[in-house]
């Protein structure tokens, strides 16, 4: 089978650092084309692509006409495109793509908020079947192999009866993801907790799958620390699950703390990951401890994009349903924080 057109709609840091890599590491993919908001900056990602492969043509927004978006998406060599835009930006162009009968890979979050979400999974649902198009999010953290290993050793486990999820960094204005113009000023709510809490938001639904183990409600306070990280940057919750269990979930952008850890015992054990160490502890068994490679897991999620088109069944760790319960996880966080700890009932877990 020939490898599946695609097209990287996008030229940022993520796209120059991890998508375009990917593509071609996977062989199912060919890439086609890039389209950004600018010709220059279609051009500087097109400088990465590697000796020896074909250079892609090049679409944007200022390249004139028969080069700008729509430009692309007639073009039927391409199947399929990796969105990777800006939060707020993003919704309209997966839906002019999805109505040109294309396949999208769209990076989280599915949209800046709840009733976004709903309504770009409405106008999917409604599209899909005419089209026979996919919407798939891209959600890396979910094909990391820590944390595949992790979540799947706790399912074993049975009840969750407590956890605590701690994730702290200290977000400063010389970094390269402050100083994306659209994340400094975010004109959406969260912040740099929403761009990427949802990250942290998947992984934590990973540990609390099963009905009994989903989040049901949650409390929270939430701080602005460091000014230059409107609106928010901190944010410390409790999260009780269907089966009445409760567990602590705190993520800061602006701390001098450091961590990276989610520990979570069950009725049959506990299971820890700190940074790329699991560590697994059945109540009757060996205690074991694995050490995995650091990835980000992008290579690994753009392949299994590209088998699940080719199997034409799409993989339930990419559904627009579990980007739209991450959303929902970190967003009842935001509305209970803005009324100082009042409750918030899950929906969409």
């Amino acid at each position: 089978m020939a490898p599946i057109g695609v097209a990287i709609i996008g030229s940022g840091i993520f796209v120059k650092e991890e998508h375009l890599p990917a593509v071609f590491k996977c062989a199912d993919l060919s890439l086609k084309a890039i389209f950004s908001r600018s010709l220059s900056s279609a051009q500087k990602t097109a400088e990465l692509v590697p000796e020896g492969q074909p250079k892609p043509q090049l679409y944007a927004a200022d390249a004139g006409s028969g080069r700008e978006y729509q430009d692309l998406l007639s073009q039927q060599d391409i199947q399929a495109v990796i969105i990777a835009l800006p939060i707020l930006t993003q919704p309209e162009y997966i839906k002019a793509a999805l109505a040109a009968g294309k396949h999208v890979l769209a990076e989280k979050p599915i949209a800046a908020d709840v009733a976004g979400a709903r309504d770009l999974i409405d106008y999917y649902t409604k599209v899909a079947p005419e089209k026979n198009v996919t919407l798939s999010i891209a959600e890396n953290v979910r094909f990391k192999p820590a944390l595949s290993y992790a979540s799947e050793q706790a399912r074993k486990l049975g009840r969750a009866t407590h956890f605590s999820i701690r994730v702290f960094s200290h977000m400063k204005t010389d970094s390269m993801w402050y100083n994306t113009e659209w994340r400094k000023t975010p004109g959406y709510q969260g912040g740099f907790l929403l761009d990427g809490g949802v990250h942290h938001a998947a992984s934590s639904r990973l540990f609390l799958s099963g009905e009994a183990n989903r989040p049901d409600s949650v409390r929270a306070f939430t701080d602005l620390v460091q000014s230059h990280l409107p609106p928010i940057d901190t944010v410390n919750a409790i999260i009780q699950t269907k089966s009445g269990a409760s567990g602590t979930f705190q993520q800061s952008a602006g701390t001098h703390l450091q961590a990276y850890e989610w520990r979570f015992a069950y009725e049959k054990g506990t299971v820890e990951l700190v940074g790329d160490t699991v560590i697994v502890a059945p109540v009757n068994g060996e205690k074991i401890t694995k050490e995995f490679a650091r990835t980000s897991g992008v290579s690994e999620e753009v392949a299994a994009w590209a088998q699940s088109l080719i199997e034409g069944k799409q993989n339930s760790l990419q559904s627009p349903e579990e980007a739209l319960a991450d959303l929902e996880f970190m967003e009842n966080m935001f509305r209970s924080g803005e009324e100082k700890g009042s409750e918030k009932q899950y929906k969409f877990q």
